[in-house]
């Protein structure tokens, strides 16, 4: 599966932006994705992780209320919401697929379970 992330971009404290990750193929709608950020010096986090259902999301507390993660399988696409952007946010962020058939439900916001990683897309908030 490869992926392709965009929409990064350079952004006020408290703007928004919204990032999008296309997938090449169809095995994407069947498998839980996630978003990650890596700031400068510092390790790759979770931000954010959505079933394969779309029906189960989880949020890193840093964005709980602030980002909102979602899906369109037919599309083969992912996408993610960031309001009320703080300077904190910026970092290099990724897309990213687990790669295996699992249950409706199941979730995960570690990134040794994903297999599949995009480029990145750097978003920039400015204080």
């Amino acid at each position: 599966v490869q992926l392709q992330a965009s929409g990064g971009g350079l952004v006020q404290a408290g703007g928004s932006l919204r990032l999008s990750c296309a997938a090449s193929e169809r095995t994407f709608s069947s498998s839980v994705v996630g978003w990650f950020r890596q700031a400068p010096g510092k390790e790759r986090e979770f931000v954010a992780a959505i079933s394969w259902s779309g029906s189960r999301t989880y949020y890193a507390d840093s964005v709980k209320g602030r980002f909102t993660i979602s899906r369109d399988n037919a599309e083969n696409s992912m996408y993610l919401q960031m309001s009320s952007l703080k300077p904190d946010d910026t970092a290099v962020y990724y897309c990213a697929a687990e790669g295996r058939i699992r249950g409706p439900y199941y979730i995960t916001g570690r990134p040794d379970d994903y297999n599949y990683w995009g480029q990145g897309t750097q978003v920039t908030v400015s204080s």
